[in-house]
């Protein structure tokens, strides 16, 4: 008789175990289903995100076609120059090339597309670079673009500044011969601001990780001089 109910006490151990086991698996297999919906549906939601991000910006008059930059000239050679606004060794190139690569727009030899990115926002304490390049886009709204750039590096505030407001940005502006009044309205609604997110990005896409970078025909430069830049230009022109 003893042996008759051991027998069944050991078979309903197994068989409570067997539960157990059956129950863990489905709590497991339940649980690896709900993170995969979540992975999922959170790679869906990404893709949307970067997606609806990369597509809702407004770019300005005088833009490249993928909107990365603006476009001066129409020579054989493309010229791609990735400045921010803020940094201070963009400025000494602009002050070593500018001529440079102006002449090299104006002989027809080069076409310069200029990207102004926002990489230094975090050395001021108004996002200057984004705010700067977005006004910028208001100057290129205007037919204005390489003169505002000029000023704007011209008159460059130190990094850790405010930066300079957004009234003086239009002062520059109404100084290079923008209508006021439009170009106070494009700065301050900050028309191009979602434009300047799109610039960065993709010039981070691209691999540009400082400023200032120059590539001509997609390669590029590492001797930023006067000389350098027109052996580069001469030698992708041949």
């Amino acid at each position: 008789m003893s042996s008759r109910k051991g027998r069944k006490d050991a078979s309903r151990v197994v068989r409570e175990q067997i539960a157990r086991e059956k129950r863990r698996k489905r709590t497991l297999f339940t649980t690896i289903a709900a993170v995969l919906v979540l992975v999922i549906a959170g790679g869906i939601g990404w893709a949307v995100y970067s997606s609806q991000k990369s597509d809702e910006f407004t770019a300005p008059p005088g833009a490249n076609d993928a909107g990365t930059g603006i476009v001066e000239g129409s020579g054989p050679v493309t010229i791609d120059l990735y400045e921010d606004y803020l940094c201070p060794v963009c400025k000494q190139f602009q002050q070593v090339n500018g001529a440079t690569i102006n002449q090299l727009v104006s002989e027809g030899k080069a076409t310069v597309v200029f990207h102004p990115v926002a990489f230094l926002n975090r050395f001021s304490t108004t996002e200057y670079s984004t705010r700067s390049s977005a006004a910028s886009g208001c100057a290129a709204k205007g037919g204005k673009f390489r003169e505002f750039t000029d000023q704007l590096f011209a008159k460059q505030p130190p990094e850790g500044s405010a930066g300079l407001s957004n009234d003086e940005l239009i002062d520059i502006g109404a100084g290079v011969g923008l209508n006021r009044d439009d170009f106070a309205s494009c700065v301050n609604d900050g028309t191009y601001t979602s434009w300047t997110e799109h610039v960065t990005d993709e010039a981070s896409k691209s691999g540009v990780t400082g400023t200032p970078t120059i590539k001509v025909n997609g390669s590029e430069v590492q001797d930023k001089s006067p000389d350098g830049i027109k052996a580069a230009v001469e030698a992708a022109g041949k």
